[in-house]
């Protein structure tokens, strides 16, 4: 509220003495160069003519565009500058004139420091530089966000990630390579030269075993060994004979 309050006094304030300044010029402008520069070599001021154009345009320009709220800020010094040497270069010979100046150069000077306020040119100007100066910063950091990317991206290492099943199943399993002539499996035992190597099927030694006889433990019984006592025990042929 009280936002909407400031900004509408300072429009207020940007129409009276934007009004006032612009009627000044226009009536400079009606009554003519010369008479101005007439009136203005009464008030003993150098070069009225020169006073009288330069007068009637800052007068004419400036208020306009102090009511439309557009460069007030340095519209407001510009103003402000012209009262100033209008007061102490040609001042007029009337008293009322006078105070008329001293206000409006003092209402110049504030709103060249206060601002035209949200209800003028300027504000739309200004949020609409904002709104440009924000998507020019946001395409920026966009852009500089890529090329960061690529710049990383080359330089960072290749972590493989875990194998699924298209991957497991396109892979090659290693090769293993043929074992040396002569190498030795897990398991083997090494053969020294000279000995045989062929597979032989050991003979079976044929015992008659009485009836009766058992195997209790690992040993025969009694009859067994009695049995064998009497017998001439055989001894197997050796296969490399």
């Amino acid at each position: 509220m009280r936002r909407t309050l400031h900004d509408l006094a300072t429009l207020a304030a940007r129409i009276g003495v934007g009004g006032i300044f612009f009627a000044n010029g226009w009536h400079k402008l009606e009554v003519g160069l010369t008479a101005t520069g007439s009136q203005f070599a009464t008030q003993g001021a150098p070069a009225p003519g020169a006073w009288a154009a330069v007068t009637m345009l800052t007068e004419l320009i400036g208020g306009a565009l102090l009511v439309a709220g557009l460069f007030t800020a340095p519209l407001g010094l510009v103003l402000f500058a012209e009262t100033l040497a209008v007061f102490f270069v040609a001042r007029p010979l009337n008293p009322i004139d006078t105070n008329l100046i001293v206000v409006l150069g003092a209402a110049a000077v504030l709103l060249a420091v206060t601002g035209a306020g949200r209800v003028s040119v300027d504000h739309m100007v200004v949020i609409r530089r904002r709104e440009a100066e924000a998507a020019d910063e946001f395409a920026a950091d966009h852009e500089a966000d890529n090329v960061i990317a690529s710049l990383r991206d080359p330089d960072a290492p290749h972590e493989p990630g875990p194998l699924h099943g298209d991957d497991m199943r396109g892979s090659a399993a290693p090769e293993t390579a043929p074992p040396a002539p002569g190498s030795r499996g897990a398991g083997e035992t090494e053969v020294g030269p000279g000995e045989d190597t062929a597979p032989h099927h050991l003979p079976r030694t044929v015992t008659d075993e009485l009836p009766g006889d058992t195997l209790v433990a690992g040993k025969k019984t009694a009859s067994a060994a009695r049995s064998g006592r009497g017998r001439t025990g055989r001894k197997p042929a050796d296969p490399a004979e």
